[in-house]
């Protein structure tokens, strides 16, 4: 079975937090901008699995119960919003969102 350094997953991870950084970012579309928010929370939980392995406690695997808890509550709501912004305006873009306000 093959072990892999404990820093090896850990900039796996920093990568993914900062692909998702990127994505907010840079992307418009409000859908981008969700998946972005789930690349950085699964960033984050690879970061604490890979904690937990590292010390040989469960700790970093019981948040990574929660993220996954936390991500699926956000991803159920933040796709409703998602829906119903899209039926009001039909559009997802987040400039145009933010000029029909004003």
């Amino acid at each position: 079975m093959a072990i892999v350094p404990t820093s090896h997953v850990l900039i796996v991870s920093a990568i993914l937090v900062l692909i998702g950084i990127f994505g907010v970012l840079l992307r418009r579309n409000l859908l981008f901008m969700l998946l972005s928010l789930e690349i950085m929370l699964n960033g984050s939980a690879l970061a604490f699995v890979a904690a937990s392995a590292h010390w040989q406690q469960p700790d970093g695997q019981v948040f990574v119960m929660f993220i996954m808890a936390m991500a699926a509550a956000e991803v159920a709501v933040g796709l409703a919003l998602i829906l119903q912004i899209y039926r009001r305006v039909s559009t997802l873009d987040a400039d145009a969102l933010n000029l029909m306000r004003g």
